[in-house]
């Protein structure tokens, strides 16, 4: 147990406190939990009841988060706690996210130290640690205080997240964190409220603020038939997104039915095709087709030239035309954090 930050209390008398660590702003009745599962009252004072304890710790490849324009090809340390502050009917990781189900129940977990997660990563010849599989922030404390050891020790920090932290988290956390892959589900109020038990707004303000303070961000869209897949909803996805930057990439990716959502088919690849071609219509440097490898989409093209910089298949990364961060073949550089 550590005690958690970002909270305050509105009622004394009863120690009523409301939490601040996502845009859910929990107000948590003394001896009570919030909706991420892992945050509880005792006694006026909120404490994280997930610090240090690890239920997922891999070795991936970075294109795996995915995130494509940061230092391809490398490996990325893992990490995971239970719970999340969504409740998304077609969550892949559903038995790690929605875990903690009782109020004050025991989450399970290896206990770990920042110490000994940077130290992995490191013993296995990683580039960076991603906090990852369930949304990174219900878990801060320890994220935060790992990726402050990670920086020092040479290290990248990833987030994979839905979006969801609050503008106070987002700004203790960006100066540590080097790059942040954001889901941005759906374009819709009614998505959100009904697929996730969330809003769209809080996503948008997220995305907009990780990239004014520095942090780089790669956004993903699950593409769901019949929830999302429509030219309209997807062409404001990339307009929205051009409209903070035209170098951030969109990974439009392939739904699988899973969890609560068994009622739709697995995406079209002419969906993904469709989707991607949008995207670079409206502008977008750089648009990726997720869930479908050894289709093409997964390649990075210069901008300037047109030539393939980074060659992909799957998990598999050939960066042999990238040189200095630039494109080999037209010296144009490319957007991302590379060595």
């Amino acid at each position: 147990m550590r005690e958690a930050e970002f909270y305050n209390i509105i009622d004394p008398s009863q120690n009523t406190i409301q939490c601040h660590l996502c845009n859910h702003h929990c107000r948590i009745k003394d001896g009570h939990i919030g909706l991420c599962r892992v945050r509880e009252n005792r006694g006026g004072r909120l404490y994280s009841m997930v610090y240090g304890k690890l239920i997922s710790e891999n070795v991936d490849p970075i294109e795996k988060k995915p995130i494509f324009h940061l230092l391809p090809g490398s490996l990325s340390f893992s990490i995971a706690t239970v719970g999340c502050n969504f409740r998304c009917l077609h969550c892949q990781n559903y038995d790690i996210s929605q875990y903690p189900r009782q109020p004050a129940a025991t989450p399970p977990g290896t206990d770990r130290t920042p110490r000994q997660v940077v130290d992995a990563a490191l013993r296995h010849g990683c580039k960076s640690i991603s906090y990852t599989y369930i949304e990174p922030t219900i878990f801060f404390e320890f994220a935060y205080e790992t990726a402050v050891l990670a920086r020092e020790s040479g290290l990248k920090n990833i987030f994979v997240s839905n979006g969801y932290t609050s503008p106070t988290a987002t700004k203790k956390l960006a100066p540590y964190l080097d790059a942040n892959n954001i889901d941005l589900k759906g374009f819709t109020e009614k998505f959100y409220h009904e697929v996730c038990g969330a809003k769209l707004a809080p996503v948008l303000d997220t995305i907009r603020l990780m990239h004014d303070l520095g942090v780089w961000v790669e956004v993903t869209t699950l593409i769901i038939p019949g929830w999302n897949d429509s030219d309209r909803e997807l062409r404001e996805i990339a307009e929205f997104i051009k409209g903070i930057s035209i170098d951030i990439p969109w990974h439009v990716t392939r739904f699988h039915p899973t969890y609560k959502m068994t009622d739709r088919p697995a995406t079209p690849v002419e969906t993904l095709r469709r989707a991607r071609q949008i995207g670079l219509d409206c502008g977008l440097n750089h648009v990726y087709e997720g869930n479908v490898p050894g289709e093409g989409g997964e390649n990075t093209f210069c901008p300037g030239c047109g030539e393939i910089v980074i060659r992909r298949h799957g998990f598999m990364a050939d960066a042999g035309n990238l040189l200095n961060g630039a494109c080999r073949a037209c010296q144009r550089p490319l957007a991302g954090i590379f060595d």
